[in-house]
């Protein structure tokens, strides 16, 4: 029931596109199938479905990239991902990828999807360096990527020092950066924490003054925050924006909305 609500509410904003995750090792397999499903045939929204190859194998791959055609999927975003952090029994398929370029380069000699790959502004987490990070998202570009989207920082130096190495590896693909609203303090830590992102000083000060269990006071702290850098990366020519809502719709409806009332989002 929440789930509809917030559907709902995120389609009123009318996006270019909304994406769907797809669990560690296809465990959300069925799942993320269905919502498909259900924003393509009920709200007729333009759906890029995510998809994480670790741990299957190319069976797999083709059956699920093949129900996603009968869906008219035209998009995906294809990502390495993860082990099941609550499998530890789990057990990958002997003919799963192990890097993301490799699963891009498969998916694009059998299918014509429009394939996107994910960057890193601060580098992946489990990168040498940002350097290495770069030359490994242009060998995904070679290898089929027609698009960048980017995790989120709270620090929009670090995605326009992102866009410069990039240009400087001759990546000129389209890169949409990531921006993940502030929700709660926990969330904030558990998720830098799993994806490397820098809490910045400016949040420690004026976050961490906040009571822990004043949700609101949180919640509007992190919709001026995610404001002031939107504005900015607009400012500076980005050609769109991809929230992550973490399936909530309250400050991504506020944050378009003032975005859209400073003329800097379009109304259709």
């Amino acid at each position: 029931e929440s789930l509809e609500k917030t559907i709902k509410e995120l389609a009123d904003l009318k996006p270019d596109f909304v994406s769907v995750t797809f669990g560690a090792g296809g465990s959300t397999r069925e799942g993320s199938r269905q919502l498909v499903e259900k924003l393509k045939k009920e709200y007729a929204l333009e759906v890029v479905a995510y998809f994480a190859g670790y741990g299957l194998g190319t069976g797999d791959i083709i059956s699920i990239l093949e129900d996603y055609k009968k869906l008219d999927v035209e998009t995906l975003l294809v990502v390495r991902g993860d082990a099941p952090h609550d499998n530890k029994d789990f057990i990958p398929h002997p003919e799963s990828f192990k890097y993301a370029s490799e699963l891009i380069e498969f998916i694009n000699s059998r299918f014509d999807f429009c394939i996107g790959a994910a960057g890193y502004p601060e580098g992946h987490i489990e990168a040498a360096s940002t350097e290495k990070d770069i030359e490994y998202l242009k060998l995904k570009v070679t290898k089929g990527a027609n698009y960048i989207i980017t995790n989120y920082c709270y620090n929009n130096r670090y995605f326009f020092d992102f866009i410069k190495k990039c240009g400087d590896k001759g990546i000129d693909t389209l890169i949409i950066p990531g921006v993940m609203p502030i929700y709660s303090i926990k969330m904030m830590e558990n998720l830098a924490k799993l994806c490397g992102a820098t809490i910045t000083e400016e949040i420690k000060e004026k976050l961490y003054q906040l009571k822990p269990d004043d949700k609101d006071a949180i919640e509007n702290f992190g919709i001026e925050f995610a404001i002031n850098q939107c504005r900015e990366l607009i400012q500076h020519g980005v050609p769109g924006i991809h929230f992550y809502t973490m399936d909530r719709s309250s400050s991504s409806k506020a944050i378009v909305a003032s975005l859209r009332s400073e003329g800097l989002f379009s109304n259709v």
